[in-house]
């Protein structure tokens, strides 16, 4: 059977207007034509309807992606220009930020299940069964493929966009107020401790003060021992009144045989019939417990510096994260055991209970590794399992990388609800985020309240640790001159002293330094002479 060719009427329609009345007749004019349709969907979304289909499907299509690409333009230029606006309006402006993440992720899902109405509808229109055989595999073939790659980009997106706004209210649904920085500097509380078992007595294992400087973004971490006895309280504290010379302890197994700082969570909350809702009323309200804020005000007198929030780390779920970022590089020192002896046990050797050994040399440790890294400590001391999860807590904030956060966002976002709780208020993420970026620039720097820092474990010196603190958060300000003790310490330390004055009972008299000269003393020189002789004077009454 052959065709009939098309009438006169119709010539003009096909020569003009080929892809809407395309000569179905002719194999070559149909694929090109087929090609043609498949890249205007991918370009122009709704634009191949509206020149061969649908009009009305056409022009919704066409209308939905122009407004794509205006969303998309002004966020790039607010990203560019004013960053600060766009991380308001996504996650720092509270229930406003809800309801804009909440609408974007609509509009994303909803432009989804367009691409993929106008894809099938444009696989209508190419006419397959016209096609030769090779185009009819090959069209589907692409347009499959590319209804997979932006339609599935584009659903990630939205899967993306939910988690923000389910983490945002999870870790930060409660929080205390906005905080200015301190001395140039937000200081923030990180503790961590393995709440598997229950948190009713629960001491933390590791406690350091994240501190952020709030112009270049530059991080000190300070590690502080979990065992560091009579912590003082800041100035003000309800436990201040209770321990006017620092902790003490109780001599109890739950609220601590000692002094110790990893004993004031107990000491504040468990050990008391009211949990610490009397010392502490509004910390619930805030986001925090009354343990934490007295452990708040412990770090703040051990360290001189306001703590206004924390960020409590469940160590039980800390393995998730570090899977979730893809495991995290370590350069190992020595040879540690994961596991830990069972209860009374006396032995030396711990292959008895040793379930795998960490090697030494440089790895890419997975979750599992990671917090036994940080958590070993039988075949060391507790100085070096500090300076082990310190270096895990770099490693872990160099693995927040643009492209990390991008790939495994939803793994991350993930893990982080379930081991993260903060009473950092959302209105600072916006400034914390631009902070956070600054700091991927610079080195991260330690400090640790250990005897190689001058540090007596049994009896520290605070005041010590305050200066030092003092001196390595602010490099350049004028120090006074510390007392030999301290400034052996300061030494050791790594800290820079103060010079004694050379004494003032050998200067030269004015005759002295006209006699040293060997020509013959004229008026000029005798009031070079009297002026320097008045200056070594008047320095030295400054020294005494």
């Amino acid at each position: 059977m052959t065709l009939a060719p098309p009438r006169a009427s119709q010539r003009p329609l096909i020569e003009t207007r080929p892809l809407r009345h395309p000569d179905s007749a002719d194999p070559g004019v149909m694929t090109k034509r087929g090609w043609w349709l498949l890249v205007m969907n991918l370009l122009v979304p709704g634009s191949a309807q509206v020149v061969a289909g649908n009009r009305r499907l056409g022009r919704f299509g066409l209308g939905a992606t122009l407004l794509a690409w205006f969303l998309a333009i002004v966020t790039m230029a607010l990203a560019l220009f004013a960053r600060p606006v766009l991380l308001w309006l996504t996650i720092g402006g509270g229930f406003f930020s809800t309801v804009v993440l909440t609408l974007v992720q609509a509009l994303l899902v909803g432009y989804v299940v367009l691409w993929v109405v106008l894809t099938f509808d444009t696989l209508r229109m190419v006419r397959l069964v016209k096609l030769p055989t090779a185009s009819r595999l090959a069209i589907p073939v692409v347009a499959l493929v590319l209804l997979g790659l932006v339609g599935g980009g584009a659903a990630y997106a939205a899967t993306a966009v939910g988690s923000v706004r389910n983490t945002i209210g999870s870790i930060f649904g409660q929080s205390g107020p906005s905080v200015a920085p301190s001395d140039g500097y937000y200081n923030i509380l990180l503790l961590g401790a393995d709440s598997g078992d229950g948190r009713d007595s629960m001491r933390f294992d590791s406690i350091s003060v994240v501190s952020v400087n709030a112009d270049t973004g530059a991080v000190t971490i300070t590690g502080i021992p979990r065992e560091l006895p009579n912590a003082p309280f800041s100035d003000g504290s309800p436990m201040q009144e209770l321990y006017p010379d620092g902790f003490e302890g109780h001599g109890s197994s739950t609220c601590g045989w000692n002094g110790w700082m990893n004993h004031v969570r107990n000491a504040a909350e468990v050990c008391r019939e009211d949990g610490g809702k009397g010392l502490y009323p509004d910390a619930v309200a805030k986001g925090s417990e009354p343990g934490i804020e007295a452990t708040k005000d412990a770090a703040e007198g051990v360290l001189g510096i306001e703590i206004p929030y924390y960020v409590f780390v469940d160590m039980h779920g800390f393995a998730e994260l570090v899977d979730a970022l893809g495991g995290v590089e370590i350069n190992v020192t020595e040879r540690l055991p994961k596991g830990g002896p069972p209860e009374g046990w006396t032995g030396s050797d711990v292959n008895e209970w040793a379930i795998g050994w960490i090697e030494p040399g440089k790895q890419r440790m997975d979750g599992d590794t990671a917090q036994w890294y940080a958590r070993s400590r039988y075949t060391t001391s507790d100085w070096d399992r500090m300076k082990r999860q310190r270096e895990l807590q770099a490693a872990i904030l160099a693995q927040f990388t643009p492209q990390t956060v991008l790939t495994r966002f939803n793994e991350v976002a993930a893990a982080g609800t379930a081991l993260i709780s903060t009473d950092l208020p959302s209105d600072k993420l916006p400034e914390f985020f631009d902070l956070m970026l600054k700091a991927k620039e610079q080195p991260v720097t330690t400090i640790e309240l250990t005897p190689d820092s001058g540090v007596d474990e049994h009896q520290p010196d605070y005041a010590f640790i305050r200066d030092m603190i003092q001196q390595k958060l602010h490099p350049r300000r004028r120090r006074r001159r510390p007392s030999p003790d301290r400034e052996s310490r300061a030494r050791r330390a790594g800290l820079p002293t103060t010079a004694r004055a050379k004494p003032c009972t050998r200067a030269p008299s004015a005759p002295a330094l006209l006699s040293a000269r060997a020509t013959k003393p004229t008026a000029t020189s005798r009031r070079r002479t009297a002026v320097g002789f008045r200056r070594f004077s008047a320095g030295c009454t400054r020294r005494r």
